[in-house]
């Protein structure tokens, strides 16, 4: 049978009623809708634990190295933990594996509510950059979950990373219920519980060497496959300095960057790719004046000049994409560097393409 809910912008929607089944997993992945056939639309509470399996570790792994990236999700709605009662808090996550799963893991031993929202598979950070972890999408699952019914309070516990896109006032007018930022950390929530107040130190958001490092299989898989195929044509073509450039650039852009990060100078991640990524072509740069000497001078300077031009260029673009990674950024930070730096980095790299094929027809065609 159908049910008419309010979706979040206050219009009807159907959503699909379905008979109680199974509770959920532990990790929440694979569960499907479960409603109450009551009169009132009342999806059923769903129960976690706070164990982290193996089948939750692999999920990570994967999670981690890209693999099937939009599989990692957890069904949203409200979720009990332990043995709640009408006092226990109810905590907000994203529906994104590793998200939940550091939440639960943290919560292990205590009695509360998770509330998951609907962030299409994304972590708190970006999912509230994106607006998916926002005010429309709290307002509208408090709703769907019947959460007024579950609990006699009106407090909700919100990751602090997630108050990019939660209005607490906005929240509280329209649902009735106080937004409570928590710590950056689920791991810091045991320490929060006992006088619900956050330190510095909780607030503080790090994003240290290790944070840094798991972020870079996902990124290399982003990129990869089309640098591995530049550069495999350009060995095959003969160009083996070209094509060792190629690698050398984006291990600049997707390693090197991310581990070097805070100590690169410059504050916008497109400049800290153009000083690393100079770096790397120095001495390709090099090899084409010193090294190239039975060719003419001036294509020694064209050679050289093409490498700093393609390889800065593919470094900076890499280190601004990294943007979306990072706690280091805000929204409208990025926007602007992407409207800063992209004109830039495009007319560089054509530039630089152009360059390698003016050069290499001259060449062919014996114009040297």
């Amino acid at each position: 049978m159908n049910k008419v809910l309010k979706n979040p912008k206050g219009t009807l929607t159907k959503e699909i009623v379905k008979k109680a089944g199974p509770c959920c997993s532990s990790s929440g992945i694979g569960s499907k809708p479960i409603f109450t056939l009551s009169g009132k639309s009342d999806p059923a509470i769903k129960s976690t634990t706070g164990d982290i399996t193996f089948s939750n570790h692999l999920d990570h792994l994967m999670a981690r190295l890209g693999v099937k990236r939009e599989q990692h999700i957890v069904e949203p709605g409200l979720y009990n933990m332990g043995k709640p009662t009408k006092e226990s808090p109810v905590f907000v996550s994203a529906n994104y594996t590793l998200s939940f799963d550091a939440l639960r893991s943290s919560l292990k031993g205590n009695d509360c509510y998770i509330l998951v929202l609907d962030t299409k598979g994304i972590n708190v950070w970006c999912a509230a950059g994106k607006g998916t972890f926002g005010t429309n999408e709290l307002v509208y699952r408090i709703e769907v979950v019947g959460l007024n019914d579950v609990v006699s309070h009106r407090t909700l516990i919100v990751p602090q990373l997630g108050a990019t896109g939660v209005d607490a006032r906005e929240v509280r007018a329209r649902s009735g219920f106080k937004v409570e930022f928590g710590p950056v950390r689920a791991a810091d929530l045991p320490e929060y519980l006992n006088k619900h107040q956050a330190t510095e130190e909780m607030r503080r958001v790090r994003f240290t060497l290790y944070d840094r490092i798991v972020l870079i299989p996902v990124e290399m898989k982003n990129f990869l496959i089309p640098l591995v195929i530049a550069s495999v044509i350009l060995a095959l073509a003969g160009s083996y300095t070209a094509s060792a450039a190629v690698i050398a650039a984006s291990f600049s852009g997707l390693v090197l960057f991310p581990i070097l990060l805070p100590w690169i100078p410059t504050t916008d991640f497109s400049t800290k790719g153009f000083l690393i990524g100079g770096l790397m072509a120095l001495p390709f740069a090099l090899y084409s004046f010193y090294g190239m000497t039975d060719e003419n001078l001036w294509l020694r300077y064209g050679w050289a000049l093409a490498y700093i031009l393609v390889m800065t260029t593919i470094s900076a673009f890499l280190a601004l994409n990294f943007t979306g990674s990072s706690t280091f950024t805000s929204v409208t930070g990025v926007k602007r560097e992407i409207f800063t730096y992209m004109p830039k980095i495009a007319w560089m790299f054509g530039i630089g393409i152009i360059l390698i094929i003016v050069l290499t027809a001259m060449k062919l065609l014996g114009g040297m």
